[in-house]
């Protein structure tokens, strides 16, 4: 059976360009036609069915006007499917932005939001050319969960003022326990027609997800309320009273003040932008993978939420990154190429154009209760319920995730769980090195040191063989390297199989410095067998070479020189 050269699989590397061209260029060279231009543009026209009240919601959500969520879809959306690398996204506000969009706009205007926005584009632009965006999927799956739970936490939360029709005598704050507490307080001013129609509207897009589930639920439920309000001019709080109605057009782009002290007081925020958009984006595109079979390209799609950040801002847009639900709905429908995209923003844009003045009627406590019914479908309750079945460590990554979300910090949860991940996969990777007698396993040691290992046992023979097999990291140096120190002190000759051995750190390798250096003084010959080039290269860079040992191809020709040597 031949294996694959190595210098092959160094070659087969994709170059800038490949890697970087945009899969919209990249479909249209392997053909497109009228067939892909229908399947694209219905998907896209269903795609914008669901994205036109979400976007307006989010954005007033965000502690900004509707009108902004409106130019993030648009523009946004489009620069998404146009520049990035994925065949299926499809980009625009999302709700993970929420309490950072509204925190930054809190603390630094809109003008602050809309140049932390740019400057978030810019650095994931970085952070794609850089080639980056592999090492950002590698966040540990209960972070995930437990960081989407806690978004979904502060989504309910910053809903229950418009579900309940609240007055509240000052702003209302940000932090969950002050936000509830002041919420509490204000209650005395609940408006029935409010709660009523919040919880019609919760109740409707229930019903049409359990019995009609092509219909656009959320659509259908916000249009009925806005048609009631209309009809009946109802006493509540609408888009129309709230805002002034939406513009029927695009602004033209305009620069943000971009000042070198504004621009400092803006950087956190940004990077937070950056990373929450590069982590929600390409959890989305990993997601229309799996549904479809295809593969996206990390860096590229990166660079073209970069890009598209950038566009948004320009126009007076907020955040944008990759959204699951739509990039599912634009799959679902199916969409085939990045046109979808781009066509579910020219339809956004149409309607706008035409039916902004209908908008107008839209109540606020209806938009309430559509993003209230997103946050409960946005957690997701079986992994939860697997991940605290199946591991406690697991479950306490995801729970320190959820907490840290909820009452400190998005970002710091998000360092804080992939910490706690890492930490925990080294304790387990560590766990998993095993060091064995040639045919009698007599240790699989856990990380404390401990182990069954019983020199007495050893036979009267002059050579004893032991095999280490996992990887060998400085999770588990200190671990091995006492057992090899017990084990070489055993025999006249010492043979180490390192033929499963697959990886070896600098620590791993001091370490086994260290056992062959006291095997030597102890008069032990010291045999590495099996060690393949690579971990070969890494012993003898740490002073892991003859005469303190010898390397030999496998344990047979290790044995067959001790048999010459002694004969």
């Amino acid at each position: 059976m031949s294996s694959v050269p190595a210098r092959q699989l160094v070659a087969d590397k994709p170059g800038f360009i490949e890697e970087f061209s945009p899969k919209s260029l990249v479909t249209l060279r392997e053909g497109y036609g009228l067939v892909e231009l229908r399947a694209d543009a219905i998907a896209g026209l269903t795609v914008a069915i669901v994205a036109l009240p979400l976007s307006m919601a989010i954005a007033i959500a965000s502690g900004t006007t509707p009108d902004r969520g409106l130019y993030a879809a648009i523009v946004g959306g489009f620069l998404v499917s146009f520049f990035g690398g994925s065949r299926f996204q499809i980009g625009g506000p999302a709700g993970a932005f929420i309490i950072l969009v509204a925190a930054t706009v809190a603390r630094h205007g809109v003008e602050g939001m809309l140049l932390a926005t740019l400057i978030s584009g810019v650095i994931m632009i970085g952070i794609g050319l850089l080639r980056l965006g592999s090492y950002i999927k590698f966040i540990p799956y209960p972070v995930t969960v437990g960081f989407t739970a806690g978004i979904a936490v502060i989504i309910f939360a910053s809903q229950l003022r418009d579900l309940f029709g609240l007055a509240l005598a000052g702003p209302e704050p940000g932090e969950l326990v002050e936000k509830l507490q002041v919420l509490w307080a204000a209650r005395p001013t609940m408006n029935g027609v409010a709660v009523a129609v919040g919880f019609a509207t919760i109740a409707l897009m229930v019903a049409l997800a359990r019995f009609a589930p092509r219909l656009p639920a959320l659509l259908v439920a916000v249009a009925g309320a806005a048609l009631a309000t209309g009809l009946f001019d109802l006493p509540l709080a609408t888009i129309g009273s709230q805002f002034g109605g939406i513009p029927s057009t695009l602004p033209m782009p305009a620069l943000p003040d971009l000042s070198t002290e504004r621009i400092i007081a803006v950087l956190p925020d940004a990077i937070a932008f950056a990373l929450l958009g590069s982590i929600e984006s390409l959890l989305s595109a990993v997601v229309a993978d799996g549904m479809t079979g295809r593969r996206h390209k990390s860096n590229s799609e990166l660079l073209g939420q970069g890009i598209a950040n950038i566009g948004s801002a320009l126009f007076g847009g907020i955040c944008v990154t990759g959204t699951i639900a739509r990039t599912a709905t634009n799959v679902r429908s199916g969409g085939r190429t990045p046109v979808a995209g781009m066509l579910h923003s020219l339809f956004l844009l149409g309607f706008m154009l035409v039916a902004a003045p209908l908008a107008s009627y839209i109540p606020l406590a209806a938009l309430a209760g559509g993003l209230i019914v997103i946050a409960w479908n946005m957690v997701e309750r079986h992994a939860i319920s697997a991940l605290f079945r199946g591991s406690r460590g697991d479950a306490a990554v995801l729970a320190v995730t959820f907490l840290l979300v909820v009452f400190r910090d998005l970002t710091e949860g998000i360092v804080v769980g992939f910490s706690l991940g890492a930490l925990l996969f080294i304790h387990r990777m560590a766990g998993a090195v095993a060091i064995e007698e040639s045919e009698t396993a007599l240790a699989a040691y856990p990380v404390d040191g401990e182990t069954p290992y019983d020199p007495h046992q050893a036979t009267d023979d002059d050579t004893v063989v032991y095999k280490i097999s996992g990887a060998f990291f400085f999770g588990a140096a200190a671990s091995v390297g006492a057992i090899l120190d017990r084990i070489a002190d055993q025999r006249k000759n010492f043979i180490l199989d390192c033929s499963d051995l697959p990886v070896i750190d600098s620590t791993a390798a001091h370490a086994l410095e260290g056992a062959a250096r006291k095997a030597k003084q102890s008069g032990i010959s010291f045999i590495i067998a099996g060690a393949r080039p690579g971990i070969r290269r890494m012993l003898m860079t740490h002073g892991v070479r003859p005469p303190l040992v010898r390397y030999r191809r496998s344990v047979e020709t290790a044995l067959a020189h001790l048999e010459k040597k002694e004969s």
